[in-house]
């Protein structure tokens, strides 16, 4: 299955960096390529996220969270158009003078009529940009 971890500092707490990325809700406010998202399940540190994501064109799948606050965030595959399988997650940890070293991992599995290099490319580009979406998110969070 493709994968790919990437990652980056961010001038924030680990604490800080865990609830901009645990609001998964408000993903759309700075990740142009998320149209919509609806939570459901919340059962303490879990629940089911519902995705409408612009790759190439909309898609929709759902995928189950797993939060350990405040250093992981941690998903698996529910279902989804186009996907086979989707795991991954983030990671935070303590970087030292109130900065955050963030990891995000992500491997995905995609039907036969996905060619692997749209996904590598998919991979490849989005990944960078969306780890800077959420560092700006982050920094610029009051």
């Amino acid at each position: 299955m493709p994968g790919a971890t990437r990652s980056i500092v961010i001038n924030a707490p680990v604490e800080k960096c865990f609830e901009i990325i645990s609001d998964y809700e408000r993903y759309p406010e700075f990740l142009p390529e998320v149209k919509k998202i609806r939570t459901s399940n919340r059962r303490g540190p879990e629940c089911d996220v519902h995705y409408e994501a612009e790759v190439v064109k909309v898609i929709k799948y759902t995928l189950h969270l797993k939060e350990e606050k405040p250093n992981r965030v941690n998903w698996s595959f529910i279902e989804g158009e186009f996907m086979k399988d989707n795991k991954g997650g983030w990671v935070l940890e303590d970087a030292g003078q109130g900065t955050t070293k963030a990891t995000y991992s992500i491997e995905v599995a995609v039907g036969p009529l996905v060619p692997k290099t749209i996904l590598n490319a998919l991979v490849d580009s989005q990944l960078p940009r969306l780890l800077e979406n959420f560092k700006k998110r982050i920094e610029g969070a009051k």
